[in-house]
């Protein structure tokens, strides 16, 4: 049994995307000879909680916290938020900008801290972490970004204690989308990616969740880098719905920032409604997460506002049942120069519940190519507004017809989170 210090921020009661991942390996971990120790924040700021994800915790896991201080008090007084507000990442703005104000606050937390608002978390944890792990040994650590403030800790480790080390890059660090929304000085750049090729070639193995994000990765500097995409736990789809509810319901589950807002999408539905006046009595928008700004004007402009719903979070198992009881799921890929290689944690979700996926984005990208492999939706380019529109109509058409039927799990369950676990137990077996 090998035991695995896991350093991830996110942790429940945390919710969102970013928890998913160690949260599901974890809950595996055990079945392949691996003992994982969770390392988190004591007082997180997370962008959502999301209290029945701590069912999903091993029983006897050991989980570490220590007090974490974050700079989002000066955050919230710049740009007027209240001190209990949520957190939005990803540059999502859900009302119109505050101009300058937040200019200045995007300012002064990309050039002073660094790599994230988390950096004050490292230097304590790593003197935490150096005398605890002198009293209780762990055969391997692993840190998780971003964050990339973790990959940090893990770094300080592995210079004083040569613990072998595996840095697990959920997101790119200086190649994210919103990077260059920064507003970085030269001097803050050239820190960002010092340290992102300090940790890319100090650690023993990087894994990464897709292979374009992986020849990246290799090209700043990683040597030895694996693939464990993101993937889906079968026990969260034992009783969900097999057939969609009546209307003809397109959802979206998780937030959406202005580079996902598909504008042509609002336009295609919108031609639709035009073209076949039935579809408006069974018409739904499902927005399950945080929304932009930009979508909202959008919704406006093309007159869909009547057919939207916006829920801001559901626990995780209550927005896979809506996922699941929708006719069609809206999968959204960030008009940015890495686009080909985003493949988003909720598209394996999306497989398990069987519903055809409608993707926007590059039809030649990592996305598109799992879609097709496992036959569950379509991929179209941005600004292909007539595929989009016939496609729709045949969506709709079938819906009517009730030949929605959910498929079954048989051709995805290499993206399960058990045979994830597998393969990243095999990884760390290699390394030890």
């Amino acid at each position: 049994m090998k035991k695995v210090l896991i350093i991830t921020y996110y942790w429940p009661p945390s919710g969102g995307a970013g928890v998913q991942r160690w949260l599901k390996l974890s809950k595996f971990l055990h079945l392949h000879n691996c003992e994982p120790v969770i390392y988190t924040p004591e007082n997180p700021e997370p962008p959502d909680f999301d209290e029945t994800l701590l069912n999903d915790i091993p029983e006897n896991l050991t989980v570490i916290k220590t007090p974490v201080w974050e700079p989002y008090h000066i955050y919230k007084k710049l740009t007027g938020k209240k001190k209990d507000a949520r957190i939005t990442h990803g540059f999502l703005k859900e009302e119109k900008s505050k101009g300058f104000l937040e200019k200045l606050s995007v300012w002064v937390r990309g050039n002073f801290f660094i790599p994230d608002a988390r950096c004050f978390w490292v230097k304590p944890s790593i003197r935490f972490l150096s005398k605890y792990l002198q009293k209780k040994p762990v055969d391997l650590i692993i840190s998780s970004g971003p964050p990339h403030s973790m990959h940090l800790i893990a770094l300080g480790l592995k210079k004083k204690l040569n613990i072998p080390w595996l840095a697990d890059f959920r997101d790119p660090w200086t190649e994210i989308d919103f990077y260059d929304k920064l507003r970085l000085t030269r001097l803050a750049d050239r820190k960002h990616k010092i340290l992102e090729k300090e940790v890319l070639s100090k650690a023993d193995s990087v894994i990464t969740v897709g292979g374009h994000l992986a020849g990246r990765l290799k090209f700043l500097g990683a040597s030895n880098v694996e693939i464990i995409p993101n993937g889906f736990d079968e026990d969260d789809f034992t009783f969900l719905p097999v057939v969609p509810d009546k209307h003809f319901t397109v959802t979206h589950i998780g937030s959406i920032n202005s580079d996902r807002n598909p504008e042509t999408l609002w336009k295609a539905i919108s031609c639709l409604l035009e073209k076949n006046h039935s579809i408006k009595e069974a018409l739904r928008l499902q927005f399950v997460g945080k929304t932009d700004y930009s979508v909202m004007e959008n919704l406006k402009k093309y007159n869909l506002e009547a057919y939207a719903e916006f829920i801001l979070y559901l626990p995780h198992i209550e927005a896979l049942r809506i996922a699941a009881s929708s006719s069609a799921l809206l999968l959204l890929i960030n008009q940015t120069p890495n686009r080909q290689g985003i493949v988003t944690g909720k598209l394996f979700e999306y497989l398990a519940t069987g519903r055809p996926v409608i993707c926007i984005g590059p039809v030649d990208g990592e996305a598109a190519l799992i879609l097709n492999e496992t036959k569950r939706g379509r991929t179209f380019e941005y600004d292909d507004l007539k595929s989009m529109t016939q496609w729709l109509e045949a969506l709709y058409n079938e819906n009517l017809a009730e030949k929605l039927q959910s498929k079954q799990l048989t051709n995805v369950l290499k993206y399960s989170r058990q045979a994830q676990a597998k393969q990243l137990a095999a990884l760390i077996h290699s390394l030890v």
